[in-house]
């Protein structure tokens, strides 16, 4: 049993009981929602939940966009005890509908602009019964079992007590990003928000109440859960949210608008920012930029930093642990390297026979431990008892770990390429390509050639004004790296598969080099 403590109450009452509830909590498209606002939407989500006849334990799915909808569903709900479950919204309807079945959620909320593919999600998911639509006006077609109330009806916002939750119950499921295949529902429980804020959060951002917080990755995902939700809210600072979907010259806009002080963003993007010609003034409120989801490669990290002229830190988490467990630091950054491990987690290293690891600069299989782990996979025994092992969280990732305390990631336990018998690093191959000026963002998998063996293949995607020569880009590789790392096989592509975290889909690329042309 743990101790009495829910995520919602933590998150924001405390500031409203602490006399810090016009303090602003969302500001969102130029509009700023207050804590003690915030609560009041709460309420109204608690007293929405029981007339659509939801208990502690049930799940409600939410196909949000990042408004102030999303925090008040995603914490009215923990308030009450009932489990919300976040979804992708760059998926679609047939997409969410399986997803919506395996989760159980018989209710399903959904912003206006997702209306039209609310008939192909209750066709996945028979057991549906409501859809709260968001926005005045909108509407939307279902199967006969389904009801379609819209968000305006629902007005009451009579106070209703905080849900008895202790620290170890359920509190929100996130399911992850499928770089593999089908996602899976990852359960968290009500400590998990506040082990991250007071780790990573606390002890490498340094976040206070002052900062203004900006986020490219969506609430949905864990690490846009963090960004946008969870640190600000666990200081009583703003989160500034942005319901459209991120391109470049947009958020150099809304930097330049909303002057945030952290920046929160993937390493694709920050190349896409560069790429799209973001000038240094732009950048003067914030004080540090973050990245995860990727490797980010050493040049772009340095060619940010001097864009910025304020720390990039790295960091790598996963949606099992929440958010960031190995990080760079404000005080120091390691070009090429995830950082060291956050305060409060422990991160080891395992070989095939899954033995710890004890020599430096030795790959192997990595696993971390911390109060912000999930206990679980829903419905999932068998993915559940590989990953989750007494205590500790097998990542999927390949690592190796420096006499320094710093930690490099090498790929994916599936990317790793073994080509003449060698083992290759997905990442270090990357990196040296994007150093090149032509190239933008790059992906490299192992493929079969005619003979059945191994080999290096790199996805290009070539920056602004540029045409990517492979012949030009082989040379590059042959100065930088070992023969057998070196590509065999270098395609020009106009975009890479992601995920909607900005994971980039490897599978996919090997799928595509399996199809015959």
């Amino acid at each position: 049993m743990g101790e009495a403590h829910n995520g919602a109450a933590w998150l924001v009452d405390r500031h409203v009981d602490d006399g810090r509830g016009q303090r602003i909590a969302v500001r969102c498209e130029g509009v700023d929602t207050t804590y003690a606002d915030l609560q009041q939407e709460m309420f109204r989500v608690q007293n929405a939940l029981a007339v659509l006849g939801l208990v502690r334990g049930d799940r409600v799915a939410l196909v949000l966009n990042d408004d102030l909808m999303f925090p008040a569903w995603f914490l009215g709900a923990q308030r009450s005890g009932v489990v919300p479950v976040p979804l992708s919204t760059m998926l679609g309807g047939a997409e969410l509908g399986p997803i919506i079945a395996d989760s159980g959620a018989a209710v399903v909320v959904v912003s206006e602009v997702y209306a039209d593919a609310v008939n192909e999600m209750t066709a996945g998911a028979p057991a549906m019964t409501e859809v709260v639509m968001g926005g005045f006006g909108a509407v939307a077609s279902a199967g006969p079992q389904v009801t379609i109330r819209n968000w305006d009806s629902f007005t009451d916002t009579t106070p209703q007590p905080v849900a008895p939750t202790e620290t170890d119950s359920p509190a929100f499921w996130l399911y992850s990003s499928g770089t593999t295949g089908m996602p899976k529902g990852v359960m968290h429980v009500h400590g998990s928000p506040r082990a991250t804020a007071e780790t990573y959060g606390a002890q490498v951002l340094g976040v206070t109440e002052d900062d203004r917080f900006l986020s490219v990755a969506k609430l949905f995902f864990a690490y846009g859960l963090g960004n946008s939700l969870t640190f600000p809210f666990a200081v009583g600072a703003t989160a500034i949210l942005n319901p459209h979907r991120p391109t470049p010259d947009s958020f150099i806009e809304l930097i330049e608008n909303e002057r945030p002080t952290l920046f929160f963003a993937s390493p694709g993007f920050l190349a896409a920012l560069m790429d799209a010609d973001a000038q240094a003034a732009s950048f003067t409120s914030v004080r540090a930029t973050m990245t995860a989801g990727e490797s980010l490669p050493a040049d772009v990290q340095t060619r940010f930093a001097s864009l910025s002229g304020r720390p990039v830190l790295d960091g790598l988490g996963t949606t099992e642990l929440l958010h960031i467990f190995i990080s760079n630091t404000l005080d120091e950054q390691i070009p090429g390297s995830s950082g060291k491990a956050v305060p409060g987690y422990e991160v080891q290293i395992r070989d095939d026979a899954d033995k710890v690891v004890s020599e430096p600069n030795t790959p192997g299989y990595l696993y971390v431990r911390g109060l912000s782990a999930a206990v679980g996979y829903h419905e999932r025994p068998d993915v559940t008892a590989a990953t989750f092992r007494d205590g500790w969280v097998r990542t999927g990732d390949v690592y190796t770990f420096s006499t320094d305390g710093s930690w490099t990631f090498l790929g994916r336990n599936n990317d790793m390429i073994k080509a003449g018998g060698i083992w290759v690093s997905p990442a270090e191959v990357e990196s040296a390509l994007i150093e090149h000026p032509t190239v933008l963002e790059v992906a490299v998998v192992g493929a079969r050639n005619e003979a059945g063996l191994e080999e290096v293949v790199a996805f290009v995607v070539g920056a602004s004004g540029s045409d990517p020569d492979p012949v030009q880009l082989e040379q590059h590789c042959r100065e930088r790296m070992a023969s057998f790392k070196r590509p065999r096989r270098i395609l020009i592509v106009a975009d890479l598969p992601k995920t909607a975290t900005g994971k980039i889909r490897r599978f996919e690329l090997r799928q595509q080099l399996e199809t015959p042309a």
